[in-house]
């Protein structure tokens, strides 16, 4: 079995963001050389996280509101007695979880048709990052 590591960076602008890094996701399976095998995509940070859905805007709006619902940012968290005000920011991770495994097939990513890899950021505005582990043969 072969092994392949890259690193993505993001700075974001604001708060809240969700980034597509499809495209990124399979740059890093290309450049592995593994044909079949599998990806790892996981959030190195724990106020961040990463899923697979649609690109279309309303339901990236829909999961927004959805997760603000559930986590509402300026709640009164335990958390904030340390002095951090991120207590919504590591419970959207959990809800959207830190990491997925994708399939690869014939050296590509191998996702259904209307499947993105996205990056979600809960606390941002500071540099994260994501890393893609590519295994395989």
């Amino acid at each position: 079995m072969k092994a392949y590591t890259e690193y993505l960076w993001f700075n974001t602008k604001k708060r809240r963001e969700y980034l597509n890094i499809t495209r990124q996701v399979a740059e890093a399976v290309e450049k592995s050389g593994i044909r079949e095998g599998m990806v790892l995509v996981s959030a190195m940070h724990i106020t961040a996280g990463v899923y697979v859905n649609d690109a279309e805007d309303g339901i990236i709006q829909d999961i927004d509101a959805m997760l603000e619902r559930l986590a509402p940012f300026g709640a009164d968290y335990l958390h904030h007695r340390t002095g951090e005000d991120n207590g919504d920011a590591h419970l959207k991770s959990i809800l959207v979880h830190h990491q997925v495994v994708l399939p690869i097939t014939g050296g590509r990513l191998d996702l259904g048709p209307w499947q993105q890899v996205f990056y979600a950021e809960f606390d941002g505005r500071r540099r994260k990052r994501v890393v893609v582990k590519v295994l395989g043969e």
